[in-house]
């Protein structure tokens, strides 16, 4: 790819991603043209969400945050839920493309719902058919450390000298690696696949520090006493991002009634609750 076909690529997901530290809690009004969507999925018994393959702690192999978000969901609606997984491409507008208003050219999809999209003003703008809803979390990048190592942060350069685990090929790592001029690059454990496994080399001793998004340390680290996890010290990064859910643009009244569903599992505190569940703190958009 040269140059110019690089500047009119659509925007990655990891582009996405970069922006989110001023992504919107909320998006423009529903459409108005469709009020048979939840009609059918109830007469059909059965809502399908599509869900992120491998994106721990909300779904792996089947569990997680956004399986248990998904079930209430459904429950909410009267229907039972099914699954529908699928691996991340890097083109977000694809993802939507494929899960949410098309279907995958494999030959599966679209999902009635799909959780996990960034609720981002820009990728809204630019992928119209499809309504980007109902935020239930804010994520942030945040980094993990081993007291007894590394006793206090006032910026990165308390790390100086300190090994850091962070996948290569995330937000976190590409921050860190960025970081001051570049001046963390050789102290930077790259080889881990995602914060999770960046966060279990930190409790291994492997480390004395994890960067990652603060779901994948926490559902790691939990509540143990021996690490203190706090947002990585680069103010674009402190306010995060929130992350809702889509549906095709013309399933009004789907919308309003999964954004009435969301809006009641966070009021009666059963957000909290399925996040706690694995351990992570849930963090209101």
């Amino acid at each position: 790819m040269n140059q110019d076909d690089r500047a009119s690529a659509p925007p990655s997901r990891r582009a996405v991603l970069l922006g989110l530290a001023t992504a919107c809690a909320a998006g423009p009004a529903l459409a108005q043209t469709d009020t048979r969507a939840l009609e059918r999925i109830r007469a059909r018994g059965r809502l399908s969400v599509g869900l992120y393959n491998e994106m721990p702690p909300f779904h792996v192999a089947g569990a997680g945050i956004d399986v248990d978000i998904a079930k209430a969901l459904a429950k909410a609606l009267g229907v039972e839920f099914s699954t529908l997984p699928f691996n991340a491409d890097e083109n977000m507008g694809d993802d939507l493309r494929n899960m949410v208003w098309k279907g995958h050219y494999l030959g599966f999809g679209p999902a009635d719902v799909l959780l996990h999209v960034p609720v981002d003003r820009p990728l809204m703008q630019g992928n119209p058919r499809v309504e980007i809803f109902a935020p239930y979390y804010r994520e942030r990048v945040m980094i993990a450390r081993d007291v007894e190592r590394v006793p206090s942060m006032d910026s990165l350069k308390s790390f100086a000298g300190q090994r850091i685990a962070v996948p290569g090929q995330s937000l976190a790592g590409w921050l860190l690696i960025g970081a001051d001029s570049g001046a963390y690059r050789d102290q930077l454990s790259t080889q881990w696949k995602d914060g999770v496994e960046a966060a279990q080399a930190l409790r291994r001793g492997e480390v004395a520090a994890a960067a990652g998004h603060a779901s994948e340390l926490q559902s790691v680290l939990g509540a143990d006493k021996r690490f203190a996890i706090e947002p990585l010290p680069l103010p674009r990064m402190r306010e995060g991002w929130a992350v809702g859910m889509a549906v095709k643009k013309d399933a009004t009244d789907l919308a309003q009634a999964l954004q009435s569903a969301t809006n009641t599992l966070a009021t009666s505190g059963e957000l909290d609750a399925i996040f706690s569940r694995h351990s992570v703190v849930w963090s209101k958009p």
